[in-house]
C-alpha cells in the first residue's frame, strides 16, 4: 500500500486499473465510463432550482435526464480521490498560482482565474459539442473502437499540444 503515498503513480498501473474500471461500469451500469454530462446536468439542476419545473420542458435536459446517477458519484469520487491522494503524498498545498503559470504569466491570481475560467468554458463546450470528454470519447469509446472516439482522442492531444506550446 506504499505506492499510495508516491506522489506520481505509474501511468502503466493507472491505465490498467481505468481499463478494468471502464470494464465493471459497462458490465454493471451497462454505459461508458464519462464525466462531461454531470455538469451539463448540474447546470440544469441549478438552473431548475432558480427558475423552478420549466427548465424541465426543455429538450435537451428531458434528453439527459437531470437526476442526481451513478456518474455524479464518479465526479465526486474523482474530486475526493485526488484531494486524499494529494493529503497521502504530502503533495497538497493551497495555491492560487502555479509556479508553472507564474513562470509563464506572472503572478497575478485573478489572471490566473480569468484564464482558469476561459479554458472551463472552452473546456465545456467542446466537451458538450463532441457529446463526449476525453473520459467518454478517449477511454470508453476508444475501447469499444468507435472511430467517432479515436478521432476525439487524437484531436484531444494534437490540441492539447498546441495549446502548450503557445501557453507555455
Amino acid at each position: 500500500m506504499e505506492f499510495l503515498a508516491e506522489v506520481r503513480w505509474s501511468p502503466y498501473a493507472v491505465g490498467i486499473g481505468i481499463g478494468i474500471l471502464s470494464w465493471f461500469t459497462f458490465l454493471i451500469s451497462k454505459k461508458p465510463l464519462a464525466c462531461s454530462t454531470t455538469f451539463a446536468k448540474a447546470g440544469g439542476m441549478i438552473e431548475r432550482a432558480i427558475r423552478g419545473s420549466e427548465v424541465d420542458k426543455k429538450l435537451y435536459y428531458r434528453e439527459i435526464k437531470l437526476n442526481l446517477d451513478w456518474q455524479f458519484m464518479l465526479v465526486i469520487g474523482i474530486v475526493a480521490g485526488s484531494f486524499l491522494a494529494a493529503l497521502l503524498s504530502g503533495d497538497f498545498q493551497l495555491q492560487w498560482v502555479p509556479s508553472l503559470w507564474a513562470g509563464s504569466f506572472g503572478g497575478s491570481a485573478l489572471l490566473r482565474i480569468i484564464g482558469a475560467l476561459i479554458g472551463g468554458i472552452f473546456l465545456g463546450f467542446g466537451a458538450r459539442w463532441a457529446d463526449g470528454c476525453t473520459s467518454g470519447h478517449g477511454i470508453s469509446g476508444t475501447m469499444q473502437l468507435a472511430l467517432s472516439s479515436w478521432i476525439s482522442a487524437i484531436c484531444f492531444f494534437i490540441g492539447g499540444i498546441i495549446t502548450a506550446s503557445i501557453v507555455f
